[in-house]
């Protein structure tokens, strides 16, 4: 694992396209189990992501080249000083990043089908509504069309390839959560005996 003997703290790493419910899950989580969570999109500015994402996607799709040093930095704070059994992070890459590589200890990928994810992102963007909404969703359809949904393929292809819990059934919040809580008990159990 990824702590310190003296440290028994897990980082779980919650992944998934934009509109999976990785958000909602994560906050489920930390209620059920008590522990402190932490999401990705309050770490995200201006130079988080690389300035085109198209070009990014046919260079090869690194996702190292995502980078959220503040997120990291309040990761390792938490870890140093947290005695939950769990931590809960948003981590859409999971531990593809080199830079949060050795500080997860389990990635969860919510492997939903693309299209209720484009619902859930334009449902979001209709309920918030902002003028200028329509426009918005608009603008972010064609960038969809044209390569965002191909990010999207790419990154989650990438974390399947090392998830330790794979939930690709459509399931309620309650169920997903039920599920997670499940396995992650198992765990638990195979780590203290």
């Amino acid at each position: 694992m990824t702590n310190s003997p003296q440290n028994t703290t897990r980082v779980i790493a919650v992944s998934g396209a934009s509109g999976a419910g990785k958000t909602t899950i994560i906050k489920q989580l930390s209620k059920e189990f008590n522990c402190p969570f932490l999401l990705f999109d309050h770490y995200t500015d201006k130079d988080t992501y690389p300035s085109n994402m198209k070009d990014w996607l046919t260079q090869g799709a690194c996702v190292s080249l995502i980078k959220t040093p503040s997120f990291v930095s309040s990761l390792e704070a938490l870890i140093a000083t947290n005695s939950s059994p769990y931590i809960f992070i948003e981590e859409p890459f999971g531990k593809g990043r080199d830079s949060m590589l050795c500080l997860i200890d389990y990635v969860i990928l919510l492997d939903q089908p693309l299209e209720l994810c484009l619902a859930r992102i334009i449902k979001r963007h209709t309920q918030h509504g902002a003028s200028g909404s329509l426009n918005s969703i608009a603008s972010f359809l064609e960038k969809y069309e044209d390569h965002m949904r191909d990010v999207y393929l790419t990154a989650v292809n990438q974390v399947r390839s090392h998830s330790d819990l794979i939930v690709s059934d459509t399931l309620s919040i309650q169920q997903t959560t039920q599920r997670i809580t499940t396995w992650l008990n198992d765990k638990h159990h195979q780590i203290t005996v």
